[in-house]
């Protein structure tokens, strides 16, 4: 019965974890700070949505329709109180990415090609939110630790400069045609703009950033993105921004986006299957990574399934909405959360006032500059360009810092076919993992003079003749079973005289059908030569395998130690005291080197 109720428990929380939080909302103090929070976010949002369904190549009123009901759900289904959901930069970009080529690639009239690319914006939303919530019903979150910090930290600082600069078009008021790689479009951009920048809105795009740049500094209570939309906005519509030639955001459909399910292609949604994959992945990381940082501030317990579930139905809604992907936003839940957000229900908030912006404010956003929105994307990813994580990599394991390296120059060389540097990212730091574990420390040991066990070779230690005590550091498997069998033939052919062979298996934690063969192997070989080979602080786990596999019982369990002194002391019964007696591993001999080694430094 108990099993039952934990059962149901279980699928309550997957199904309505709001409930969680849904009764504090009787306290005044948590809903006045959940309304505060809720409209400052959503001052930050609607400015914020609209510039990066701008970089999504979507008109900027989708980022408004992205900003609305899944907000909203994400909240309700996540684990996490204070995750502000939305259009977010990185997501924008890979969207970007991913739909650009395919409706280049289509014989379509210019005035459809947009009405196209919003509906396969939707159709990525609702793949990306189907695969993400089948990680989080099948409780399959670890898959996105394939994707190592290392290889997330060089993409992320590639994609905020390829960002940067995908809006300097905007910026100068030009306009050309894009290239096969996003540098040689940078390029045609710049030469543009050395010969035909558009002067005001040049000025209407520094405007915005000087706004941003000094209010974020001096006065940073104040909503910055917001104060530079309403100036250069004003701006706009008093001087005539639009009939000097200077583009804006102009029309935006009235009222609240309908219900709408995108239509199917089998052949695109095939082709869209890797950015599905990418975004997915990519996306819930940025949302996980601040979803836990705010969880350990405040001490709420988060799961990361349910999150990746949360995540998914809100890609799946913002898909039925006409929208595109989204995910948890750094900035934003950064604001959430010092606004004092408690629960959910600011998330709420926000979303209401994106409605009421649809269905009231949106002809006051006429005259938004496009310039002053490329001037917010640029203001956003800035702080995604850092190099003091890379450095650390580098100083943690080399290894890692040259995979953040390469994945950072692939993102800008590749771009904007951003998968391919992912790919190879991961596929490097797997290889490199792989060859590191191929090679793990192996080490014969002896009695120190502290009477402890260590590296012969580091310590210069005296060795025994008719014994090795030997340790491999990592996990025995077929990548590098035939280098530990290497290592320990080489100590025995060095030692003519050797009688025992102790593998310390401490540092063991996992063994496959190929270690295994390689231990049973060397029992058997060595035998025939006339050393045993006994095995000592084997791991319960490792053990137990032992016993299924029959090994132990081929070795024979007395060949099998919890310590090395008892393997040790086994030893030395077979082959007698005085032979023994010099030994380095003698415990008397440690003792007395001890003793001399202690008279030495009193006198």
């Amino acid at each position: 019965m108990s099993e039952l109720r934990d059962m149901l428990a279980g699928w309550q929380k997957m199904v309505v974890p709001f409930t969680g939080w849904l009764g504090e909302l009787r306290h005044a103090e948590t809903l006045r700070a959940d309304l505060i929070a809720g409209i400052t976010v959503a001052l930050v949002l609607v400015p914020q949505s609209m510039a990066y369904a701008q970089l999504a190549g979507l008109p900027p009123y989708i980022g408004l329709y992205a900003s609305f009901v899944p907000v909203m759900v994400a909240a309700l289904m996540g684990s996490s109180r204070q995750l502000a959901t939305g259009p977010v930069a990185v997501v924008s970009l890979m969207t970007a990415a991913a739909l650009g080529p395919i409706v280049a690639g289509m014989d379509l009239p210019p005035d459809q090609r947009m009405t196209v690319y919003i509906g396969l914006a939707a159709l990525l939303a609702m793949m990306v939110g189907v695969f993400q919530m089948l990680l989080g019903v099948f409780r399959l979150g670890v898959l996105v630790d394939f994707l190592s910090h290392p290889v997330v930290v060089g993409f992320t600082n590639g994609a905020a400069i390829i960002i940067a600069t995908s809006q300097l078009s905007k910026l100068f008021g030009v306009s050309v045609e894009k290239s096969e790689h996003h540098y040689e479009t940078v390029w045609r951009v710049l030469v543009a703009a050395a010969q035909d920048t558009h002067v005001l809105t040049l000025v209407m795009g520094i405007l915005a950033l000087a706004i941003m740049i000094l209010m974020k500094k001096y006065t940073p209570k104040i909503p910055n993105v917001l104060t530079a939309v309403i100036i250069t906005t004003i701006i706009s519509w008093a001087f005539g921004f639009v009939d000097a030639g200077g583009k804006v955001v102009g029309q935006i459909p009235d009222g609240l986006p309908g219900i709408k399910i995108p239509e199917i292609d089998v052949k695109i949604a095939g082709q869209l299957g890797f950015a599905v994959v990418t975004i997915a992945l990519i996306g819930f990381m940025e949302a996980i990574a601040i979803a836990k940082a705010m969880a350990a501030e405040t001490r709420q317990r988060l799961d990361t399934n349910q999150e990746l579930f949360g995540q998914g139905l809100s890609n799946v809604v913002s898909g039925l909405f006409g929208a595109y992907p989204v995910s948890g936003s750094f900035s934003r839940s950064a604001v959430n959360i010092a606004a004092g957000a408690k629960t959910g229900f600011s998330s709420i908030v926000t979303g209401s006032v994106v409605a009421i912006t649809l269905l009231i404010l949106t002809p006051l956003l006429y005259h938004l500059p496009q310039a002053t929105l490329a001037a917010v994307i640029i203001m956003a990813v800035v702080n995604l360009v850092k190099v003091a994580p890379i450095k650390h990599a580098m100083n943690v394991q080399k290894h890692d810092g040259v995979v953040a390296i390469i994945t950072f120059a692939l993102t800008l060389v590749m771009a904007p076919h951003l998968e391919k540097s992912i790919i190879v990212g991961v596929l490097l730091s797997l290889g490199l993992f792989l060859y590191r574990t191929m090679r793990p420390r192996f080490a014969e040991l002896s009695l120190h003079a502290d009477g402890t066990f260590r590296d012969a070779d580091v310590h210069k230690l005296k060795r025994c003749r008719d014994i090795s005590v030997l340790r491999f550091d990592g996990s025995l498997y077929f990548a590098n079973a035939g280098y530990f069998e290497s290592k320990v033939l080489k100590n025995v052919a060095s030692k003519p005289d050797l009688k025992y062979v102790i593998l310390d298996m401490e540092g063991v934690n996992e063994i496959d059908a190929t270690g295994e063969e390689v231990i049973g192997s060397l029992y058997e070989r060595l035998g025939t030569a006339g050393v045993t080979v006994l095995i000592a602080r084997t791991k319960r786990q490792t053990m137990e395998l032992f016993d299924r596999s029959g090994l132990k019982e081929e070795i024979g369990a007395e060949h099998f130690f919890r310590t090395r002194t008892d393997a040790i002391e086994y030893a030395r019964a077979q082959l007698g005291e005085s032979a023994l007696q010099d030994s380095p591993l003698h415990p008397l001999h440690s003792a007395r080197r001890t003793r001399l080694a202690s008279e030495a430094q009193v006198s």
